[in-house]
């Protein structure tokens, strides 16, 4: 089925600096001609990357449904293989073998570069090297005329390599029916047949109101100091903002189940964990200090069968201003409300919206209201899976 899921909310957090950019300062944009503050879709992935890891710890994801991003993939298909191979020539054949697919090493015996693999396709990984053992052995090295060796390039090194087993391990890499892998997608820079196109696309948060920073100056002092002696043994200050967030996200649902391999069920518990995810991970920047756990208190889940995808920021292009005694995310939530409104009659949709509405704007026929997140989840996956 054709479908796009999109996620729309609305999280106003208490002071903080979520997401921080080179100097330290919380990230920001220019929209609508005005400051807002920022967290960047990178941030907001990890953070239901996070969540994934710990999902899968509490057995709501089998073993092997998720994949690692890490340099050091030598290191785990070798530790794959203990008790059936050395370590040591692990490492060494699991280097020689993906290089026979143009993934060279670095110096350090890593990865070039982070690989993003499914944990299923580092097994079999490990299993192609272990059955292919004694035909995983290095080119023989060319002699220059003037007794220098001439090295090998990726192309050489893939070249020169056993059909049968390049053929294994080129087959490997299908992405294993990683669900945070088939969601967010990757890049092999040396393989880009093996690429992954990402089935969801998440914003870059932004505050539906202009911010100005502010500084927090603080100063610590010697717990050992002489008493006779004054002053403060250490100063700074910390740039931070409060901001309501407004935070989008869409999933391709065809596209999630084709790269699951048709698999609908593992598909429908990738989808359930990326919303629920995206709605309580939080940034985990600079939290020890501001301690901003703030949940969102407007979430409106869309399924679209038909049409492209709506980001609502533009309900936000005129800034919020909110006066004494009135609520900055209610009236976020009720121009965003308005806005869907207004795009639906200028240009129609099917879609079918659940909201969770914990300020009481009035929805009229934007959607239903559920009242947990639980309901608005399984109503969600009940309606793609229909």
């Amino acid at each position: 089925m054709k479908a796009f899921i999109e996620i729309h909310a609305l999280q106003n957090f208490a002071p903080s600096n979520l997401n921080r950019d080179d100097t330290g300062a919380p990230k920001d944009a220019l929209f609508g001609g005005v400051r807002r503050a920022r967290v960047s879709s990178q941030c907001n992935k990890r953070a239901v990357r996070t969540f994934f890891a710990e999902k899968q710890k509490d057995g709501f994801f089998d073993e092997g449904d998720l994949a690692v991003r890490t340099k050091r993939v030598y290191g785990a298909i070798a530790n794959l293989l203990e008790g059936r191979r050395d370590a040591e020539e692990a490492i060494a054949k699991a280097e020689l073998a993906l290089s026979y697919v143009k993934l060279k090493s670095a110096e350090s015996g890593k990865s070039q570069y982070l690989l993003y693999l499914g944990q299923k396709e580092i097994k079999a990984l490990a299993d192609v090297i272990d059955q292919y053992w004694d035909q995983i052995v290095s080119a023989p090295v060319e002699v220059e005329e003037d007794g220098k060796k001439k090295g090998k390039s990726k192309k050489d090194v893939a070249k020169a390599a056993p059909k049968e087993v390049k053929e294994c391990l080129e087959a490997v890499f299908n992405g294993g029916k990683a669900v945070d892998l088939a969601l967010f997608g990757r890049m092999l820079a040396d393989m880009p047949e093996k690429n992954q196109h990402a089935a969801c696309q998440v914003a870059h948060a932004i505050s539906t109101h202009s911010v100005e920073r502010e500084f927090d100056y603080y100063t610590a002092v010697d717990d050992l100091k002489p008493e006779d002696t004054a002053g403060a043994d250490m100063m700074g200050t910390v740039e931070f903002n409060s901001a309501c967030f407004y935070r989008y996200a869409v999933v391709d649902w065809e596209k999630l189940v084709a790269s699951l391999q048709g698999d609908t069920e593992l598909a429908a518990k990738g989808l359930r964990a990326f919303l629920e995810g995206f709605v309580v991970a939080e940034p985990t920047g600079k939290q020890n200090t501001f301690a901003a756990h703030n949940p969102p208190e407007f979430v409106a889940i869309s399924v679209r069968q038909n049409g492209a995808p709506r980001n609502m920021a533009n309900a936000f292009e005129t800034p919020i201003f909110v006066r004494k005694g009135e609520s900055l995310t209610r009236k976020s939530a009720e121009a965003l409300v308005n806005k869907a409104l207004i795009l639906r009659a200028a240009f129609g949709s099917d879609d079918q919206t659940n909201v969770l509405n914990l300020v009481g704007v009035n929805l009229g026929d934007f959607g239903t209201a559920t009242t947990s997140l639980g309901t608005l989840l399984d109503r969600t996956v009940a309606t793609v899976m229909e």
